[in-house]
């Protein structure tokens, strides 16, 4: 693959717990993916990304790191590891590993030499500092609640852990940490790893340690030297390989995005940034119930698909991941079979019509949904977890907060992949470790490969479409009608296509704009003949080769 190629890839995320299980133990496993890859090749994507496979106290699924050396137990063995690349290279398919290197786990043995001596070298690993009047070093709060800083009784010091207790925020400005995280990526690179994936990496420059007015994040965020590191781990890793990159970057800027994109500053091929998921959160807050802000929602995205395109950088686009709740249900409608199909369909042409890498999340392609939990005790996930006791604590009533968790909780991506209608989805035949969402009998991937109108149809052409039309992958972005309270459109040009899209965001049939011109080659629509009628029908979606 050329240098340039990677831009027409489509990349298929991994959540290896909830993917596959081939042992019974009721969690996804490396050989459970390699049973699968067969489908993955027949989707027609490009890469997978499988999120953290080290070992782990699991404190935040896999992303509190203990030994990036290895492979955890729960999902196999090196060995497997091998085999999955190797019959994924096979299958055309390229692969991704996700590394976080803004934290480790508090088990890992760097953190542990940290606590046992405090004259230990493993102590700068870490940011360890003194309280201040009795209280910890600041009042920065961590991403998962409560202050950022944890009491350490041995030495009487405080650590920072910007997300869980467990996770150790890692020292950077210390050379003998970066050449260590260096060394992880090489060690994975020699096995033939395709790309990586980099967890919060905009979070890793910290020299200031103030007080807030807010939460803290203007202190870490982008942070002064973050470019001088990223750039120094391209140069002296993967760089001058073929290699995929993309980066997770929290409370970003399009700037500090064009920066850590541009091919000739050598940083990363492609950022994730998240201002488009957050608007459906009320003033601000995650943890509240709130509708979808559509305006918001096409100004963010038009926003950094200009911006991103002109300056020059690279999007990674996506609507879900392990972290957010499942597309269809957030700004679709999974109230009734036929819509939940027309507006998983019309969500998917909207997104993949866009300028970036596009990322599909296991099951996303057949259009899973939120399974709307109403028990505390079928929530796994930390963050959710410690939600419920905040939410407690604000007055919050248990109706409230149960409706507040099942639509935003980071478990609604996290049940397991739905195969087929037999017991547990055909996700394993133990008992799976979160249950399974109680529609699969509906929606599964054997129901949606025999169904030649299903979710899945739609996802295979879009793929192909990106493949094999350049105005997809190359071509600018025209936004039209953007003050619309419900249509979504916009162009594609390039120097031999010109790309029409409009789709409905709303439940009702809606006029096109009177002095739209529609006339063209259907290219793809989410609905046979789909604006025979003059209207565009509720959750329609088309897109038009003019």
């Amino acid at each position: 693959m050329s240098q340039t190629d990677w831009r027409k890839s489509v990349v298929y995320q991994i959540y290896p717990k909830s993917f596959n299980d081939t042992t019974g133990s009721g969690q996804g496993d490396l050989n459970g993916i390699i049973d699968k890859l067969d489908y993955l090749a027949y989707l027609g994507v490009d890469y997978i990304w499988l999120t953290p496979i080290y070992p782990s106290p699991m404190n935040d699924n896999g992303y509190d790191i203990s030994d990036y050396y290895r492979i955890n137990e729960q999902f196999g063995t090196l060995e497997d590891f091998k085999r999955l690349l190797e019959i994924a290279h096979q299958y055309g398919l390229k692969v991704m590993l996700d590394i976080v290197f803004n934290h480790t786990s508090t088990d890992h043995t760097w953190f542990q030499q940290a606590l046992a001596d405090p004259e230990s070298p493993y102590r700068d690993y870490y940011f360890f500092r003194k309280g201040r009047n009795g209280g910890p070093p600041t009042n920065w709060q961590s991403k998962f609640g409560g202050n950022a800083w944890q009491y350490e009784p041995n030495s009487g010091e405080y650590y920072l852990h910007l997300f869980d207790v467990s996770q150790a925020d890692l020292n950077w400005e210390n050379e003998y940490v970066r050449q260590s995280l260096y060394d992880i990526v090489k060690y994975w690179m020699s096995y033939g790893v395709d790309g990586f994936r980099f967890d919060v990496i905009n979070l890793i420059s910290k020299d200031r340690f103030e007080d807030s007015d807010a939460i803290g994040k203007e202190y870490y965020t982008d942070g002064p030297r973050v470019h001088d590191f990223i750039h120094e781990m391209n140069r002296a890793t993967f760089g001058d390989r073929e290699m995929m990159t993309v980066g997770e970057m929290s409370s970003t800027t399009i700037d500090h995005c064009i920066r850590y994109t541009q091919p000739e500053r050598q940083e990363l091929n492609s950022v994730f940034n998240f201002h488009h998921l957050k608007v459906d959160y009320a003033e601000g807050e995650k943890w509240t119930e709130s509708q979808l802000d559509f305006h918001k929602l096409k100004e963010i995205l038009i926003e950094w698909q200009l911006g991103i395109y002109e300056g020059g950088g690279w999007n990674a686009i996506f609507w879900c991941n392990h972290d957010q709740p499942r597309i269809v249900s957030r700004f679709g409608d999974d109230s009734t079979e036929a819509m939940r199909q027309r507006s998983a369909k019309m969500l998917a042409i909207v997104l993949h019509m866009l300028q970036g890498t596009p990322y599909i999340f296991q099951g996303e392609e057949i259009g899973m949904t939120n399974p709307h939990f109403d028990k505390l005790n079928q929530y796994r996930d930390v963050e959710s977890l410690n939600a419920y006791d905040s939410l407690q604590e604000a007055g919050k009533s248990e109706s409230e907060i149960m409706r507040i968790l099942a639509q935003k909780s980071r478990d609604n991506a996290r049940t397991p992949m739905q195969w087929d209608d037999s017991a547990q989805a055909g996700f394993t035949e133990g008992e799976p470790w979160i249950e399974v969402s109680d529609n699969y009998k509906e929606i599964n991937v054997q129901q949606a490969m025999n169904d030649e109108q299903s979710v899945l149809q739609t996802y295979r052409k879009l793929i192909q479409l990106r493949h094999n039309y350049d105005v997809v992958t190359y071509g600018n972005i025209e936004p039209l009608y953007m003050a619309h309270d419900q249509l979504f459109i916009y162009r594609r040009n390039d120097e031999h296509d010109s790309w029409l899209i409009i789709a409905n965001f709303s439940n009702e049939a809606l006029a096109i704009p009177e002095e739209l011109d529609t006339t063209g080659q259907t290219v793809i629509e989410n609905e046979p003949d789909l604006l025979a009628e003059g209207k565009i029908p509720a959750y329609g979606a088309i897109v038009i080769d003019q």
